[in-house]
């Protein structure tokens, strides 16, 4: 399975110290009750004389287009300055714009660059994306020790992403000794977080009876957890064991509906088995798993 990637690459919530100007707060203010001119109005005079976070309040303006036009370039203008006065959340955002490409041309070793600023400054999503970087061999040399450094940072101080990745590279044998029991425990982590990879993963561990013994009703759970997600890979595994009676009783309806909704988002494999399995289903059966799967709705961590 692909290593999970980091969704975004700004947060609203910028590492902000308590600013010695005035009028910062009154902004922070203005800005949650939705008054982006106010905002922006007391936020850009001290963004102007080099407060770091006014700097930082003013890119995220630029950047979702609150209170002025939308526009990278300049929300990097002023994350970047920001960012080299060491304020850690402006310098992940900073990498990200280069690792994206977004508002400066794509530079993986400029994105580099600032990940490790703000990583070694215990920057967590920085970090994972350091990690990241490495894994991929982007911007520097691949290096798998590296990576799992990285991930192995963030994920002790519990981002389910970097827990994710760590337990891959102990399941895969990268960067370190290949160490089942030591996937799962990552996994694990990541899984109680909500995260639905982990939790597809953890899945596999069990049903395979790697690092933990092979347990199908332990298997069906935590693929259950990521199915109820949405998660296409744990659907289909879902109605595999429906379809099998491994793990839960064999129940065909409950099978063509985790296959149908696998298979709605493009899972060839889903596909077929919806197929096979449809052939040994009555017409009534078949039409009460299509009403379950249109009637599905995904549930929240």
């Amino acid at each position: 399975m692909r290593k999970l990637l980091a969704a975004a690459f700004f947060c609203l919530a910028l590492c902000l110290v308590a600013p010695a100007q005035a009028g910062f707060d009154e902004g922070v203010a203005a800005y949650l009750r939705g008054d982006y001119a106010t905002a922006l109005r007391l936020w850009r005079p001290l963004a102007e004389q080099g407060d770091a976070d006014a700097q930082a309040r003013l890119g995220l303006l630029y950047d979702l287009g609150k209170g002025v036009p939308q526009d990278d370039a300049e929300a990097m203008k002023w994350w970047h300055k920001a960012a080299k006065q060491g304020h850690t959340g402006a310098q992940y955002i900073v990498g990200g714009f280069y690792h994206r490409g977004k508002g400066v041309p794509q530079d993986y070793a400029e994105a580099v660059k600032w990940y490790r600023k703000a990583a070694v400054q215990g920057y967590a999503d920085a970090q994972f994306n350091l990690g990241l970087m490495y894994d991929n061999g982007q911007g520097v040399p691949q290096d798998y020790a590296e990576a799992v450094k990285w991930y192995r940072k963030a994920a002790d101080q519990g981002d389910a992403k970097a827990q994710l990745n760590l337990g891959l590279m102990y399941g895969n044998g990268q960067g370190v000794p290949q160490d089942y029991a030591e996937a799962v425990k990552w996994y694990r982590k990541a899984a109680d977080q909500g995260l639905a990879p982990a939790q597809f993963n953890l899945g596999l561990m069990y049903g395979n009876g790697q690092g933990v013994p092979q347990d199908y009703a332990e298997a069906v759970k935590w693929w259950r957890k990521a199915a109820e997600q949405g998660y296409a890979s744990a659907q289909n595994n879902l109605g595999v064991r429906y379809d099998n009676g491994q793990g839960v009783p064999q129940d065909y309806v409950q099978a063509h509906m985790w296959y149908n909704l696998a298979a709605a988002k493009g899972n060839q494999t889903a596909r077929k088995n919806r197929d096979i399995v449809a052939k040994k289903m009555t017409p009534a059966q078949i039409a009460e798993a299509q009403r379950l799967a249109r009637e599905w709705r995904p549930k929240k961590p």
